[in-house]
């Protein structure tokens, strides 16, 4: 009985964390969509020459509070701009001109 019941333990136990982990990356939102946001956000000032963003999430502390963010940027015919994309919302967190 108790080789039983630890194979099932391993079992229930694998099981919960690849749950959790399934859970944990579908929390964000994909870099395509947060990039697409941003070029909406932009969009509405004025046009876009180009844009990039990088695919892997970063943890950022702006104002004491953290974030999970993509960096991307935009660029337009008067200049670049570099952004931080928050990675639940695709809220653009900060702007800057480059």
């Amino acid at each position: 009985m108790r080789v039983k019941t630890f194979l099932t333990g391993i079992v229930v136990g694998a099981t919960a964390a690849y749950i959790w982990n399934e859970w944990q990356h579908r929390r964000f939102i994909s870099s395509e969509q947060a990039l697409q946001k941003a070029k909406e956000a932009f969009q509405q000032t004025g046009d876009i020459t180009g844009s990039w963003i990088q695919t892997t999430v970063e943890t950022i502390e702006k104002n004491g509070l953290r974030y999970n963010v993509y960096r991307g940027g935009i660029t337009r015919p008067t200049g670049a701009y570099e952004c931080l994309i928050d990675a639940k919302t695709g809220t653009i967190i900060e702007a800057r001109k480059l």
